[in-house]
This record gives structure tokens, C-alpha cells and sequence, in this order.
């Protein structure tokens, strides 16, 4: 489907390294991500699933698909905004996250909003 005005989802994303959850020696490097999501078309639409592909600096992927997003569903109108955080762990101190978010606009319009890549990284690890 090409891209329409009226179903619009911009997508921005926050991230941060979880020292108190990770364990550097035994590999195991727990990163939290924020995502807020902003209907900027003009038709309510409601995100029904994601698929997100999770990848460590050795190109171990993981891929996850699920309804919703932390067991929500949210409805956005024109204008509004949604914001949740989960979490992940990798393998190694460095990643990265992409994937998509299934919508259902208000007049039954299905669409697809794509997750830019962004980046999974302990500090002081990438210069």
C-alpha cells in the first residue's frame, strides 16, 4: 500500500543501557527502550501488533511478534500521543532494534508503520 496522508504514525525512540539488570561477564546486556508514537495523519487508528528484529553486534537475531504493545492496544485520534517503555537483552555490549507497527484506521484502512533502526549500546562503547 502506498503511503497515505491520513494514516500517519510518527515513531521516536529513547534508549538506555540497564547496568542493574546486566551482567557483563556472563554476556548478558539488558538495554530499555522508550517509544512514543504520535497519530500525525487525520484518522484515528488503533495499533494492533508489532514485529521488532533484535540484533547483536555477532548478528544473533531475535525476532518478536505480538499483539499490542505491553498489553495495550491504544487508540490514538489526530493529534495524540503514546508512550511506553520496554526492555531487551542482548549478547554483547552493542545492537540494534528494528522492526513495525500494525495499525487499523477508524474507517477499517489497515497499514503498516515501519520502526527506523536504532541503536542498543552500553556506554563508553561506541565512540
Amino acid at each position: 500500500m502506498e503511503p497515505d496522508a491520513n494514516y500517519a504514525i510518527h515513531i521516536s525512540v529513547r534508549t538506555r543501557f540497564l547496568p542493574e539488570q546486566s551482567d557483563v561477564n556472563a554476556t548478558r546486556f539488558a538495554f530499555e527502550y522508550t517509544i512514543t508514537m504520535e497519530n500525525i495523519g487525520t484518522v484515528s487508528a488503533a495499533l494492533i501488533s508489532r514485529h521488532w528484529l533484535i540484533v547483536d553486534a555477532e548478528n544473533v537475531t531475535q525476532e518478536v511478534r505480538g499483539l499490542g504493545v505491553v498489553g495495550q492496544q491504544p487508540l490514538l485520534a489526530p493529534g495524540e500521543q503514546f508512550e511506553y517503555t520496554s526492555g531487551c537483552v542482548i549478547s554483547t555490549a552493542v545492537g540494534t532494534m528494528t522492526g513495525s507497527y500494525q495499525w487499523t484506521a477508524a474507517d477499517g484502512v489497515e497499514f503498516r508503520v515501519e520502526i527506523p533502526v536504532f541503536v542498543l549500546s552500553m556506554p563508553r562503547t561506541l565512540h
